[in-house]
């Protein structure tokens, strides 16, 4: 245990103000879609991706949406149930399955997108100051690449 890098006072600040915000503002964003439009902020999640990478194989998906394989081919099923979404066979690899966005999909996403863009305008980047801004981008882009080279 003497290796340990334990996390100092200002890192224990840092690590928990990020954690707790992090999930409340996921929490609140998912109550405000949930409650406007009646889909969850996951199902959401799911249509933009969709709607940017057009048909997308299903464990390229899960990668992007930090899911399981399991995980997201439950959701992907209840998204079908409700018309957003479609699975289709790879057409670059006949034994894979892709996921693909329905007219109906794109329709919700058309209708959900501005309160999804209002909730993150407000209970985020309003409160930040065009420099946090762009500090806090710098700072996840950084963890981002970090987190993908050590996937490769």
């Amino acid at each position: 245990m003497g290796d340990v890098r334990w996390l100092s006072e200002p890192e224990m600040r840092a690590w928990r103000s990020y954690i707790v915000a992090t999930m409340g503002l996921r929490q609140r964003l998912h109550r405000e879609m949930s409650e406007s439009h009646d889909i969850s902020l996951t199902d959401y999640e799911v249509l933009v991706v969709l709607d940017e990478g057009g048909r997308v194989r299903m464990s390229e998906l899960a990668s992007l949406l930090g899911s399981t394989k399991s995980r997201l081919s439950h959701q992907i099923g209840r998204m079908e149930d409700a018309g957003y979404v479609r699975r289709v066979a790879d057409p670059e690899d006949k034994r894979g399955v892709a996921a693909e966005l329905t007219d109906t999909g794109h329709a919700m996403l058309e209708k959900c997108a501005p309160t999804h863009v209002e909730g993150v305008r407000t209970h985020l980047i309003d409160l930040l100051t065009t420099e946090e801004q762009t500090l806090l981008a710098k700072a996840f882009h950084r963890v981002e690449e970090h987190l993908h080279q050590l996937d490769e």
